[in-house]
């Protein structure tokens, strides 16, 4: 079996999405910083979304990755591309490896600067979470915490069910940016794990 019908028969996944053809080098941007912010990813280019081989003109596809990743990803995105021939269609495979520099921020119509992560085979806007630590001034071991009754009655409810960063502010009474701190530390020491649903982030212990 060729290897690009491997990975087809594998279906979209945290680290592999398909593109019937690449548009808007903007909007793929947003791929290329997911799959870097994340845990890297392969985009087949020619695919359709139900698997089926289309061809594509791979000449005119790296053109619009490579502006995707040039102009409307801050840092750039590294790529590495390569042409398959499938049954005489070409499918452009081009894989993105896990940044060491994150966050890499998407270019919006609006002029923002987002960053992205790769959550199944969906791209969600990163959380404050997230930027918080990838700034990487938390170390994951060999830091002292104190353990308040604040940090005890924080841990006690997220045990009970997840909460928002909003949620977590409120009952903790600290303002938000020391609760995107708070959570952060407790994120990379592993005692709090982060779940999102239609989007929306939530933090549970």
């Amino acid at each position: 079996m060729h290897p690009i019908q491997k990975f087809i028969l594998e279906g979209e996944h945290q680290q592999q999405d398909f593109k019937f053809a690449i548009n808007d080098s903007a909007k793929i941007a947003i791929t290329l910083s997911a799959f870097a912010n994340t845990d890297g990813g392969r985009l087949l280019i020619g695919v359709k979304d139900n698997g089926r081989i289309a061809g594509v003109r791979t000449d005119e596809e790296f053109y619009m990755i490579e502006a995707a990743s040039q102009m409307y990803c801050s840092p750039e995105v590294y790529f590495e591309a390569k042409e398959w021939d499938v049954d005489g269609k070409m499918v452009m495979e081009v894989w993105v490896p896990p940044s060491k520099v994150r966050p890499h921020k998407a270019k919006q119509p609006d002029g923002q600067w987002l960053a992205y992560t790769r959550r199944d085979d969906e791209n969600i806007l990163a959380s404050p979470v997230h930027l918080e630590l990838w700034k990487g001034r938390i170390k994951p071991k060999g830091e002292l915490w104190e353990y308040t009754e604040r940090e005890k009655l924080l841990l006690n409810a997220l045990r009970n069910e997840p909460m928002t960063i909003n949620q977590i502010g409120k009952l903790v009474d600290l303002n938000r940016h020391k609760v995107i701190n708070l959570i952060a530390r407790l994120v990379a020491w592993e005692v709090v794990q982060m779940e999102v649903a239609e989007g929306r982030y939530r933090f549970r212990a």
